[in-house]
């Protein structure tokens, strides 16, 4: 029987919000591999979540009907939100253990196993099984199963599982927080530490997360009402591009899209002198007035302060320094870590607070950074 899709506007923003979110996490992971571990989570976060809503998304519409090869493809995802959250969250503090990572993945692989029984059935049993999830009155199809889909039957119990998981997790990384802003001598709810900051608010989403989908799975039978749940990520995920766009740099360039980057300075008017009065105003900012050391630090700024334009200034940075604007900051902030790190007062000081002083909100951010560029970690380079 032909099932007539459900589109409307709300199935557009579950749509649009999917997209995005596999968009985000390509990019974030990309970045992330290798430099930037609680980033790398993070993206696979949002590459999980993003799954699941293109699932509901099929589900809610109804074109799932039309590509029953794919019921219930995203479940397993259910048992590895939540350890992300957290791995995110515990790879930020000093002592993180990357050996045991995988324990936390063991639920999602188990389920992943278990799911095969499900995979393996006919679309005759998929149609039936999405019509009994989605309460539709209209006819099932005769089947024949010749194995159990659930022969332990704890399918029924994915929603509790997947709930507890989130609470659990979510105890956990509450706990991790608590915990660092009392060896701080602050209050979650009242601290001046921006990873603090910036991971307790994560964690106000988590957690409202939770709330709705304890509501929606109290109120509505199967996964009937899960595109509530689908809106509200939908919602974070326009926020985190808004984020992205109003903070990226690339607006602050002079350029266009059908501009090939090797001509990207090929038509500049600067002169020899004025690269080098340039050159000046920014080795001054640096080297004098540590404009570095801003945690808001941009290209637009630097340029702003010596009355230039930001396409001169990347200009300028990239033909005499050979450097990018950001391998510049970093470069900088680096050589400011290293005198205190060397210094009687930078030898009692945690590497968080000497991170702060030169720029990052992100000691995990820092320690990349200064390994990179030093081939040591910051705590190593102080000890020698």
């Amino acid at each position: 029987m032909e099932i007539s899709p459900n589109i409307n506007f709300i199935a557009a923003l579950i749509l649009v919000g999917s997209f995005l979110g596999f968009l985000i996490s390509y990019f974030t992971i990309k970045k992330a591999i290798k430099k930037n571990l609680p980033n790398l989570f993070m993206g696979f976060f949002m590459f999980s979540l993003s799954w699941v809503m293109l699932e509901g998304w099929l589900n809610y519409t109804g074109y799932i009907f039309n590509v029953l090869w794919a019921t219930n493809f995203a479940e397993p995802f259910n048992f590895i939100i939540a350890p992300l959250i957290y791995l995110f969250v515990i790879s930020q503090f000093k002592n993180f253990k990357k050996e045991r990572v995988w324990l936390h993945f063991i639920p999602f692989l188990i389920w992943s196993a278990y799911c095969l029984f499900f995979f393996l059935q006919s679309d005759g049993f998929k149609y039936n099984s999405n019509i009994d999830v989605m309460q539709l009155n209209i006819p099932r199809v005769d089947v024949v199963q010749n194995f159990s889909s659930d022969p332990l039957n704890i399918r029924n119990y994915v929603n509790m599982l997947t709930g507890l998981s989130f609470i659990i997790y979510n105890i956990f990384t509450l706990k991790l927080l608590l915990l660092k802003s009392r060896s701080l001598g602050q209050t979650i709810f009242n601290t001046t530490n921006k990873t603090l900051i910036s991971l307790r608010n994560s964690l106000v989403h988590f957690f409202i997360i939770i709330v709705i989908f304890i509501i929606v799975k109290l109120i509505f039978k199967n996964d009937v009402g899960d595109y509530f749940i689908f809106l509200y990520l939908s919602f974070m995920l326009f926020m985190t591009v808004f984020q992205i766009m109003n903070n990226s740099n690339y607006f602050n360039e002079v350029s266009t899209f059908l501009e090939a980057p090797t001509l990207k300075y090929k038509k500049s008017s600067l002169t020899d002198e004025e690269k080098n009065n340039i050159l000046s105003g920014i080795v001054f900012q640096m080297d004098t007035e540590k404009y570095f050391i801003k945690s808001t630090a941009s290209l637009s700024g630097l340029a702003k302060r010596i009355n230039e334009s930001s396409h001169h200034v990347s200009q300028v940075i990239n033909e005499k320094m050979k450097l990018s604007f950001f391998e510049l900051l970093a470069v900088k902030r680096v050589e400011e870590a290293k005198t205190i790190l060397k210094t009687d007062m930078g030898r009692k000081m945690t590497i968080e607070v000497i991170a702060e002083q030169v720029g990052y909100n992100s000691k995990s951010a820092f320690n990349t950074v200064f390994k990179k560029i030093t081939s040591q970690t910051p705590s190593a380079y102080r000890d020698l």
